[in-house]
């Protein structure tokens, strides 16, 4: 017989620690009689090694991919029905039976004939910047009368002699926490500068959420911060990369390095053995973002003067590697019951799980009012994309906003750790 949860009304079934809806802890809510023996720290997130994995494409889904990573999650969870804890051993006897059910309807779409199902949810299309300046020779948007640069008149000539843009200025501020359930933090958070050949800096930023027993997962997310700053530093130390094309290239080198740096040393050490991390990176070149991630740790675009065709004023840039991503991808299941679905913190793709890693990369060109924001899933399953960007408009102050982000996932539970990377930019003075 289901509960009803005493702080938000969602019910959940006896046995649970935590409500599945607002993550609050359950003990005192659970009822007269029923007791309640599990581990203290039960895993959140976990990576799933698996030999093939998924090629994301706009338009269609591969069906065997997908089934190779639906039988991968199967794996896992079988290993804990083998748990001394009651409680983990009757999650897992659930999570089989719900992917049972997925791996039913995927398979039944492939005995019809059906090799590929089509995507029915994907990013959004972004704004884009077709009219160059006159002057400066920068994109800007269309319909736009200005240049969001140099501010001078786009359809009229420009003085001679003017028209120089003017650089943007970043303010970045970052916030990790613990959570109110965790024991130790496992995420990551860099911001900082790599000096660029010639003078000048890139800034960087990092979030990755680590995975694994102990502090395996904390060992795991420190080391990839650690070695994607010092490989693109000393990636850009000979020669400043041309264009779009060479940064991200030089990125995904990065990420990759910091894959084989943790997926060594977890083969090296028994106590760090099955760590992973995610590893999002936006390294900003002037008035471009260059984005690399691995995992579920997300980017977003945020501007209240729109950043879609559409003119949403957010618009999440990286897509999540977990099974739940793909699902909804597909229909099987919606955004909202994503955020509880049982296998939400499944990831396929991962840093150190695996010897190699595939990694997506991808450029945005930035303007006067944007703001990049960086987060850990620890705040996404807690606060939808709507109050994302609602609180970065609001707030003016990245640093303060970055604090009421965390201050609001850990009011809703905090199940896992939180971490806030916020980059407002701005025209330079």
């Amino acid at each position: 017989m289901n509960a009803t949860c005493p702080y938000c009304g969602a019910t959940f079934k006896p046995r649970a620690r935590y409500c599945p809806t607002c993550g609050r802890q359950l003990w005192a809510a659970t009822p007269p009689g029923t007791s309640i023996v599990g581990e203290s720290d039960p895993p959140l997130e976990a990576a799933l090694s698996t030999p093939k994995s998924i090629h994301l494409n706009a338009e269609m889904l591969d069906l065997r991919e997908l089934i190779n990573v639906v039988e991968s999650a199967m794996r896992w969870w079988r290993q804990r029905l083998t748990s001394a804890d009651a409680v983990t051993r009757a999650r897992a006897a659930e999570a089989i039976e719900d992917l049972s059910r997925i791996l039913h309807s995927l398979a039944q779409q492939l005995a019809q004939g059906r090799e590929t199902v089509r995507i029915t949810r994907r990013l959004p299309a972004l704004r884009a910047f077709p009219i160059a300046c006159p002057a400066c020779g920068h994109g800007n948007r269309a319909g736009a009368k200005y240049c969001q640069a140099c501010r001078m008149p786009l359809f009229e000539p420009a003085p001679q002699g003017v028209g120089i843009p003017m650089p943007l200025r970043f303010r970045i501020a970052a916030r990790t926490d613990q959570g109110r359930v965790r024991k130790n933090n496992q995420d990551a958070v860099y911001t900082g500068k790599i000096k660029l050949p010639g003078g000048g800096g890139a800034q960087l930023c990092i979030v990755a959420d680590g995975m694994g027993g102990a502090k395996a997962g904390e060992h795991a997310s420190r080391i990839a911060a650690e070695v994607t700053r010092t490989q693109l530093q000393s990636g850009v130390a000979g020669q400043r990369p041309p264009d779009a094309a060479a940064w991200q290239a030089l990125l995904r080198e990065a990420a990759r390095a910091a894959n084989r740096k943790v997926y060594d040393q977890a083969r090296a050490n028994v106590d760090h053995k099955g760590m992973g991390t995610t590893l999002t990176i936006a390294l900003i070149v002037d008035d471009y973002a260059h984005l690399a991630s691995v995992g579920d740790s997300r980017a977003y675009l945020i501007n209240a003067d729109g950043v879609t065709e559409d003119g949403a004023t957010a618009a999440q840039l990286t897509s999540d590697h977990s099974l739940v991503a793909r699902l909804v991808d597909i229909g099987q299941i919606t955004a909202e019951q994503a955020r509880t679905h049982p296998q939400r913190n499944l990831l396929y793709r991962s840093i150190g799980t695996d010897p190699s890693v595939e990694v997506d990369t991808f450029s945005e060109q930035l303007d006067p009012g944007d703001a990049l924001l960086l987060c850990s899933d620890g705040l996404i399953n807690h606060v939808t994309d709507e109050e994302i960007a609602n609180s970065v408009l609001k707030q003016s102050d990245p640093d303060r906003a970055c604090e009421q982000l965390v201050a609001l996932a850990n009011e809703r539970g905090g199940r896992d750790n939180i971490s806030v990377v916020i980059v407002r930019v701005e025209r330079g003075r």
